[in-house]
Order: C-alpha cells, then sequence, then structure tokens
C-alpha cells in the first residue's frame, strides 16, 4: 500500500491550505473511508516521525501539510520581500479613485482613468493597500474593490475621514490628481 500513500500524499500536497478530506481521499483513490483514513494515518506518521520542515496535520476529517513553527519568520521573510516605498504614478491614481469613490470596480476606475487598470489594481492587493469587497450587482458581477486597514496604516490615518476632501469640480480626473498629491507625498516619506 505505499504506492496509495504516495497518491495520498501528493493529493494532500496540491489540496493546499484547505486539505483534503477522507470522503475525497476515498472517493479519488477508489476505497473505503476506513481503508483512506488508514493509509493517511499511516503516512501521516510517516511524515511526521522525521525530523523536517513541515507536518502532517489532521484537523477534523481534513489532511493537510503545515510547516514548522521555526520557520515562521523566514517563511515571512521570503513571502513578504521587502518592497519598494514608492507607487507608480498609476498606481497612486489607481489608489486615489479607490479610497474616494469605494467601493468601486475595475471598470469604473478605467472610466475615471481612461486607461487600463488591471496592473494597478493588482499591484495594489498584492501590497495589500486594497483588497476585495463583494461583487456588484449589475451584469458580470465584477469585483468591488475598497482599501485595507494596511492602506490607513500606510499613510497614517485613522479613519477615511481624514482623507483630504476633494476640491468641488465637475471634473473627476482633477479631484483625483489633488488626490495623487496627497498620496504622493505620503507615499514618499515611507
Amino acid at each position: 500500500m505505499a504506492e496509495v500513500r504516495a497518491l495520498i500524499e501528493s493529493l494532500v500536497f496540491v489540496s493546499g491550505d484547505e486539505g483534503v478530506t477522507l470522503p475525497e481521499l476515498a472517493d479519488v483513490l477508489e476505497l473505503s473511508e476506513a481503508e483512506a483514513e488508514a493509509e493517511a494515518e499511516a503516512l501521516k506518521s510517516v511524515v511526521n516521525e522525521r525530523d523536517g520542515g513541515f507536518y502532517m496535520d489532521r484537523s477534523g476529517h481534513s489532511y493537510r501539510f503545515v510547516t514548522v513553527k521555526e520557520a515562521a519568520p523566514y517563511i515571512r521573510r521570503m513571502m513578504n520581500p521587502p518592497e519598494k516605498k514608492t507607487l507608480s504614478r498609476a498606481a497612486l491614481e489607481t489608489l486615489a479613485i479607490i479610497a474616494y469613490e469605494q467601493p468601486v470596480t475595475r471598470l469604473d476606475i478605467e472610466n475615471i482613468r481612461g486607461v487600463k487598470a488591471e496592473k494597478a489594481v493588482q499591484s495594489l492587493v498584492g501590497r495589500g493597500l486594497i483588497e476585495a469587497r463583494g461583487r456588484s450587482e449589475g451584469s458580470g458581477r465584477a469585483i468591488l474593490y475598497g482599501t485595507t486597514d494596511q492602506f490607513l496604516d500606510t499613510f497614517d490615518l485613522t479613519s477615511l475621514e481624514e482623507l483630504p476632501p476633494l476640491p468641488e469640480n465637475e471634473n473627476n480626473e482633477d479631484d483625483f490628481q489633488s488626490a495623487d498629491l496627497f498620496f504622493a507625498s505620503l507615499a514618499s516619506e515611507e
């Protein structure tokens, strides 16, 4: 049954953080749940006996691989490398639009900016400054974006009410360029 254990190991590995349940293992491997559990537990014993960087965890009926606690600071360092302190002009414009208009879709951002915003949105999500806040009610159910607590921390704000007021002007693009100056001045101080 070593071959079944190798398959279980592969399935647990590809299942990621969510893990794989006993019913899923049984179904995929065409085993009874009792057989799947016996093989998974045998694999768990083998994996957990070695002195490695991860172990196999069982939570309820799910199995997953988990890294050892001692590796946490190194994993964080690898997963969150120091980033450039400044944001591109496109990212600043996009961030200003999201901060003032949230929740807002990428199409809304593109309509205000007049150019594609996909890369800027991805960059801001990657930096943890914005996040998905649900879906719009319109056709296509586009993702709605809003700012995060990290956004507030990054720009030393306690709430969105501390954002400088936009000038009373009918040209939204000019309004957001004023906001860009605010964000650019804060971003360069980091």
